[in-house]
């Protein structure tokens, strides 16, 4: 199909074109990382940071393509929206991510086997295969979205390699419903580092998404240890994967196994602590929160990693209607802006002192100056207070 777009609006022809249809590519060049990376096993000294391309890839070059590319407003206009979204061509460059995921995977398995990697080119590594299962991660947040059952068996099949599994339901059932409210695990808070709010979303959104799922069969009558409980099944695909690599490969790629994995979700945390932080849906006076609106995410228009991420920065809409293929995803202008994209914001949530300096001053702004309106960290509440004055 065309990039443009073509249709006939009041008896006129109106195009629309999509400039960024072919960056959309962009996205699958994750995946190829490990491959280039074990390329420089026998090189010197000097290139052997290259292990390390899968967060050199997050931190220096996607802020720098941010930087590049700059920003885009735009939307597609309401009469392109239809045959935009029908265009299967947007579904093969999420579909195509999970064989690239897969053989980058096995390939890196292979090397860790048979190379005598140092013990920090072995952690390199895993940091790069990390990152590949951290954005499939994404891509699983994509597909699971979607009605089409084949869709949403490959978000399982892309949660596989980080053990993640339970996000499936937790994400859709249990973060959409409660998100930026106290209660949700995935919504961090104002003044709470990401190294705080780490383990509390981990374990929360575990156990939130167990609970999620043992009401659900519980209500069809169903047992909960059972092949009907989506946790089990996502989990087991973990279990399957792990099971046969480590079968092909023996133990010792296991520490390689946990390490690229662990890494692999905190870099899907550390998205969910800045996409919310410190917002809060306000409640009404019969004490329920108010409808989630623009004003509830942090967005970003910054191109480059958009277009990586599948337009995950324009969360706002999508949290407006969970079910839009991102390449449909418009900006609002009454959502609150993040002032870079994501691979800079997560490069400054991992230092607390310099995030806080960049993004409390924007929660306080956001709220016209009265913190009480924020969702504050409630160990830090009174420090908040004392700080920022009270409403």
């Amino acid at each position: 199909m065309s990039s443009t777009i073509t249709a006939t609006v009041d008896g006129t022809e109106v195009r629309w074109k999509d400039h960024k249809r072919y960056l959309w590519l962009l996205g699958l060049v994750v995946p190829l990382l490990p491959f280039g990376a074990a390329r420089w096993v026998d090189y010197p000294p000097a290139a052997q940071v290259l292990w390390f391309m899968g967060p050199i890839w997050i931190l220096v070059m996607i802020p720098l393509l941010d930087r590049i590319f700059g920003e885009d407003r735009t939307n597609p206009p309401d009469w392109a929206v239809p045959q935009l979204v029908d265009d299967r061509y947007y579904r093969w460059c999420t579909y195509l991510y999970l064989p690239l995921q897969y053989g980058s995977l096995v390939y890196a398995c292979w090397v860790v086997a048979n190379f005598d990697l140092t013990w920090w080119q072995a952690f390199g590594y895993a940091l790069t295969v990390g990152t590949v299962g951290g954005v499939a991660i994404n891509t699983a947040h994509e597909l699971g979205h979607k009605q089409p059952r084949v869709e949403r068996f490959l978000a399982k099949v892309a949660l596989a390699q980080t053990g993640y599994g339970h996000f499936y339901v937790e994400h859709n059932r249990g973060h959409h419903n409660r998100v930026a409210t106290p209660e949700d695990p995935a919504s961090s808070r104002l003044g709470e580092s990401f190294w705080a709010f780490l383990p509390r979303t981990v374990v929360g959104s575990a156990r939130s998404a167990w609970g999620l799922e043992a009401k659900r069969l519980r209500g069809q009558g169903k047992r909960v240890w059972s092949l009907d409980n989506d946790v089990l099944t996502a989990w087991a695909f973990s279990v399957v994967l792990f099971g046969t690599l480590l079968a092909v490969f023996g133990p010792r790629i296991l520490p390689f196994l946990v390490i690229q994995a662990v890494f692999g979700f905190s870099l899907l945390e550390v998205v969910n602590y800045l996409e919310h932080y410190g917002l809060l849906r306000q409640k009404d006076a019969n004490g329920r929160y108010e409808r989630c609106n623009p004003q509830h995410s942090w967005n970003s228009n910054h191109v480059a990693s958009n277009v990586i991420l599948y337009n995950l920065e324009r969360h706002s809409d999508h949290h407006a209607h969970p079910t839009r293929r991102y390449q449909a995803l418009r900006h609002f202008d009454e959502s609150p802006q993040l002032p870079s994209g994501y691979g800079l914001m997560l490069g400054l949530a991992y230092v607390p002192p310099v995030w806080r300096a960049v993004m409390d001053k924007r929660v306080l702004a956001h709220y016209g100056g009265d913190v009480t309106l924020a969702n504050i960290h409630p160990p830090k509440r009174e420090k908040v207070l004392a700080r920022y004055g009270r409403a």
